[in-house]
């Protein structure tokens, strides 16, 4: 089932998809601040997988002109509960454990999310970001565990783990990745240790 969805904000409409596949025994949410057309081969990669996935521009195009409105963490993460809560009162994810995968800029929001979602959010996944920013007590109350991706170049990434693995409880690891080493493939292995139903 392939259904696109719409959030009211302030500042615009976000628009994004939902697509459950027959007999899903999980959902992922991808948080992105803008989709990708890399977005669409995820999305049929973890589909494929057996996942629901929950998408969503969270930038409206209003605000994706502004070259700072992807550090808003705070903005970035309520509109991900939005979407979460979306996902709570839908009759076909209600009852999926759900995991978000995040990448740059909405890493951060995402960590901070799961960590205000703590009973619902049961697996996070970050490529890139810098976690830290979600903040101390974002962190020290995350209970979901964490995986962090981050390219060989990426050194911002790296150092950001390196601050926030003091503050984190559950299960943990960052990994760089290889040249060609395909992000998802690490992303799917995490979610089928940890979202179960």
């Amino acid at each position: 089932m392939n259904r696109h969805l719409t959030l009211q904000t302030p500042h615009g409409p976000l628009h994004g998809q939902m697509n459950v596949p027959p007999a899903a025994h999980a959902a992922i949410l991808l948080a992105r601040s803008h989709q990708t057309p890399i977005d669409a081969i995820i999305s049929a990669n973890l589909a494929n997988r057996g996942y629901a996935i929950l998408s969503m521009d969270l930038l409206s195009s209003q605000e994706a002109h502004f070259a700072d409105a992807t550090q808003n963490v705070p903005r970035l993460a309520q509109r991900l509960i939005d979407l979460l809560d979306l996902a709570r009162r839908d009759d076909s994810l209600s009852s999926l454990p759900i995991g978000i995968f995040a990448t740059g800029d909405a890493s951060p929001a995402a960590v901070r999310a799961a960590a205000q979602r703590d009973t619902q959010i049961r697996a996070v996944a970050c490529h890139g970001g810098q976690i830290d920013r979600a903040g101390k007590q974002s962190l020290e109350f995350l209970r979901a565990p964490l995986l962090m991706l981050g390219d060989p170049a990426d050194t911002a990434a790296k150092s950001s783990y390196a601050l926030a693995r003091p503050l984190l409880t559950p299960p943990h690891e960052f990994h760089e990745l290889g040249p060609a080493e395909d992000p998802v493939l690490r992303v799917a292995a995490w979610f089928s240790l940890y979202l179960r139903g």
